[in-house]
This record gives C-alpha cells, structure tokens and sequence, in this order.
C-alpha cells in the first residue's frame, strides 16, 4: 500500500502517519476510519492486521521488533474506558498514546543494548508497565507489569523505556534459568549500564533476591562491582596525580585490636580510603533479623571508623558511583584530605599489614 494511496475498498483518507504502520483504534478513528471500517482491512487476505485489542498494523506482514513494541505500548496505554486521560501529552507536544506504559524486562534490556538480552522480534512476551490501576489484562504476546510507584522512564527510539535496574529485576522475575540470570546482572555491571547498589535494590523490591537462581548471581554481582569499584579507584589515583598509597591493608595497634581492612592507605599522612560497598547489603533485607544483623553490622562500621580518627587516621569514604560519574571531584576529596595532613596532630603509630 502506498503512502498516500486511499485504502481500498473504503477509499479512506490517510495522512502520512501510516509510515508508523502500528495505530490505535481511536488514532485511526480520528483520521475518519471507523472501528467497522478498520474491522473490515483485517479479514483473511485483507491489507491491515490486528495483533492486539485496539491496535492496527497496516500491512499484512510479520511484524518487525519495533512494531511489536509500539503495538505493545498502545495496548498497555490507551485512555481508560471512562475516555479519562491519565497523563498529559509528552513533551514537544505530540502525544503517542502511551499513556504512562513503558517497556520493561527483557525487551527493555534488548534496547539497552544487552547482548544475553534477545532480540524483541524473537521474544515470545513483551514486558509492559503500568500503573497498579489499569485494568487491562495480559493479552497474547503482551505480559502486563504493575506497580504503584512508576519510574521515571528513559527515551529510546522514540519509546518509554524503564531504567536498566528496574528493567532487570522485572526480567529476572521471570527467568528460572540460573546462567541466564547470572549473564545479565554481569553484564549489566561489567557494561556500566547501573551499580549494584541500586540493582540489588530493585531486586529487593521485586522479591525475588531469595530465589536459587539470584542469590549465588546476586554474590556474584557484589563481587564483580567491588572490583570494578577498585579499578576505577586505582586508575582515579594514577590519572589525577596522587601519591601512590598502599593498596588493600589491614591496619592494626601494635600488640593490640585489630583496626579494619582500607582500600588504600597513605601512612605518612595518615589517610586510608574504603570504598563504600555496604549498600547493596542493606538492600538484601527482608526481615526483622536481617534487619537486626545489618544494623549491628553498621554499628560495628560506625565505631571502627570513629576508632580510627581518634588515632588521627582520617577515613575518605568513596561511593563506587561517584567514582564513576565524578572521578576528578572524587579525586580532589583525597587531595584535600592529603594536604591536611600537615595541619593534624601526628597520628598514633599503627601496623600495616597485608590484606
């Protein structure tokens, strides 16, 4: 069917939105074709489609991956029975009839650009967001997702897109196979795509960091961002021209307690760095216990921390994502406390020792 060429045998007038090819009944009924008239395209041999309840796809071919989405996302976000929007248009003032639904799981992740993430086209489900209100159902290869907290959603090809964490933990909801899962939560660490803080966090949310197949990925996951949260710290202190410090060590009173494991360790200035890899850990609760454990955990941090500058060892404390998204001001926190030094009560004298 050509551009512009009346659709036979209605004769219909259709602008050149057709080049999207996927439209909502009630888009197409604001171009002058009616639901009996779309109705009518979709009979066998005919030149329309209609994969999903109130979509159209105008050609009578598989559909491709971005067509499938599209169709997915006017499925999951048009207007409410009562005709009552929900949202207003998007910005720049064109509104695509999405409503608040976005893409979500494992087609999101394909547009991320997740290699372990298959290709939309090939997916037997599309994962969809929406509100906990809609009444929709899951419907043929559209599997509705709700919550009652939506997240802001990322643009990607011209779609509403969850963030990569919140898109991984739906997708990990519904994966029982453990390398599967294991490869994308690597990927999404190794490929700076989120930290572990935050999707440990999300998986905590979803509930589903008890299951066998998240916890050893999930301890993987928290081993994998520790080192690359040291890797970014060594190359933040040899970009910006720090003193080298000792790396990984134990400090420790002669003949005394043992004062805790620092990442770095400047003894003639007496400045230790650690990298603050405790979030993803309090993410991880859920229960009363655990939440007990943790906070005794962050007790015992608190008092060896302030033990620690008593003996006039001054502790940097270094998130693994400022590292990432600030490394110079990072880098400047540590100089600054270097400087210092000269200006501080010498330090009590502590033993080094390898980690």
């Amino acid at each position: 069917m050509a551009q512009n060429t009346p659709l036979s045998p209605c004769h219909l007038r259709i602008t050149s939105e057709v080049r999207q090819r996927v439209l909502s009944a009630a888009r197409l009924k604001a171009l002058g074709v009616s639901p009996a008239q779309a109705g009518e395209q979709c009979r066998t041999g005919g030149p329309w489609q209609q994969p999903l309840p109130g979509v159209f796809v105008l050609h009578p071919r598989p559909l491709s991956g971005r067509e499938r989405l599209r169709s997915a996302l006017l499925y999951a976000g048009r207007p409410p029975a009562s005709g009552r929007r929900t949202v207003p248009a998007q910005a720049g003032g064109t509104d695509a009839g999405y409503g608040e639904a976005m893409v979500t799981g494992l087609a999101a992740l394909s547009l991320y650009g997740f290699a372990a993430a298959p290709p939309v086209v090939s997916t037997d489900r599309i994962d969809v967001l929406v509100p906990r209100s809609r009444r929709l159902r899951s419907v043929r290869y559209v599997r509705l997702v709700r919550t009652s907290e939506p997240p802001r959603p990322e643009q990607l090809d011209g779609m509403p897109v969850a963030p990569v964490a919140r898109a991984l933990a739906d997708a990990v909801a519904g994966l029982a196979d453990a390398h599967a899962v294991r490869r994308l939560l690597t990927e999404a660490v190794r490929g700076g795509h989120c930290e572990p803080a935050v999707l440990v966090g999300e998986l905590n949310r979803a509930k589903v960091l008890g299951r066998p197949q998240v916890v050893n990925a999930v301890d993987s996951l928290l081993a994998e961002g520790r080192a690359l949260a040291e890797e970014r710290l060594y190359d933040m202190v040899r970009a910006h021209g720090l003193p080298e410090p000792l790396w990984n060590v134990d400090l420790r009173l002669p003949g005394g307690p043992h004062l805790g494991a620092v990442d770095a360790y400047w003894p003639e200035e007496a400045v230790a760095v650690e990298l603050d890899t405790r979030a993803p850990r309090h993410s991880r609760l859920d229960d009363g216990h655990r939440q007990e454990e943790h906070e005794a955990e962050w007790s015992a941090y608190t008092a060896r921390r302030e033990h620690l500058e008593r003996l006039g060892v001054t502790v940097v404390n270094l998130a693994p994502m400022k590292l990432r998204d600030s490394r110079e001001q990072q880098a400047t926190v540590v100089r600054t406390a270097l400087m210092a030094a000269a200006d501080r009560e010498p330090a009590a004298y502590v033993m080094i020792l390898p980690r």
